[in-house]
């Protein structure tokens, strides 16, 4: 059975943590007839450390924020100029398993970038995608209660400065690229829309709809 569509919500810049709560309240909350959503965002400039990770990666914050969250994985950036995609899933009812979740978000972008002339890979090593080596996006999420938050963050035009100030996900000398460096120069919300149609295929949904309300009135 095909699950029925998630509901899209493509917001503007937002700060990481009133987001981040917004989610575990948003997965707390939801009960079995819940639809699912997909929220796009951008952040302010934040470094986030999942739930267990190890500080010696984080080598020279400087004056950007850190915070310690709840997914899984080591250090990363997030800040304008990227795209968060949080699918807020109930994977029971689409029967996903947290590896099946991992290459649908790793194969939307794929497909994404196939469309747009780039060749991108995923990797079972060091989940997120790559462009001749290079990390395009990174993945790291939680799954509470059977359901997901959290995601997936693709790099589209934002300065990578900050992240020579870590070990990027908690690899050493590991490089991060982004959709400029490759001639794609479409802003945020015209990568958003295009990338819709190959997650929600990637996840196995037939429609969408659509609500620009902003999710951290929740």
């Amino acid at each position: 059975m095909i699950a029925a569509a998630p509901l899209i919500r493509q917001l503007k810049v937002a700060p990481y943590e009133p987001i981040w709560r917004a989610m575990q309240k948003f997965t707390d909350e939801r009960r079995h007839a819940t639809p699912d959503e997909i929220w796009f965002i951008e952040h302010p400039p934040v470094f986030t450390l999942g739930l267990n990770a190890s500080r010696e990666h984080l080598l020279a914050p400087g004056d950007i924020p850190v915070l310690q969250i709840d997914r899984g994985g080591q250090v990363t950036y997030h800040g304008p100029g990227q795209l968060m995609i949080y699918p807020l899933l109930d994977l029971r009812r689409l029967k996903l398993g947290v590896r099946d979740l991992v290459m649908a978000l790793e194969n939307a972008v794929i497909d994404y970038a196939a469309a747009s002339g780039l060749k991108a890979s995923g990797s079972r090593a060091a989940p997120g995608v790559y462009v001749e080596g290079a990390k395009l996006a990174s993945i790291g999420l939680r799954i509470r209660r059977g359901s997901c938050y959290h995601g997936m963050a693709l790099n589209v035009s934002l300065d990578p400065e900050p992240f020579e100030r870590i070990n990027v996900c908690g690899y050493k000398n590991l490089r991060v690229t982004r959709l400029a460096d490759h001639g794609i120069k479409d802003g945020l919300e015209t990568v958003a829309n295009d990338l819709v149609p190959h997650l929600l295929r990637q996840l196995g949904y037939k429609a969408i709809s659509t609500d620009l309300q902003a999710v951290n009135s929740r």
